[in-house]
């Protein structure tokens, strides 16, 4: 899975387990709405730093951005 795509997935399931809206997301990290409606969609390249900024708004640490899908969840 091309690993934009994932941490779109990621974001936002996790954002969803919080019951955060992409707004009250985008007020905790000090990133734009739009930015993260492109993650979710998988059609941003998030550096590092980002990565960071979105694990401290959701309250996770920034490796559940990055952890690969279950066997019976992958997608293309």
């Amino acid at each position: 899975m091309d690993m934009r795509k994932l941490v779109g997935h990621n974001f936002s399931r996790l954002r969803q387990e919080k019951n955060l809206t992409q707004e009250q997301v985008a007020e905790l990290s000090g990133l734009s709405q739009q930015y993260l409606s492109g993650l979710e969609q998988g059609r941003r390249n998030p550096t590092i730093i980002t990565l960071y900024e979105l694990s401290l708004a959701l309250g996770v640490s920034y490796l559940e951005l990055l952890r690969p899908l279950e066997k019976g969840r992958r997608e293309r």
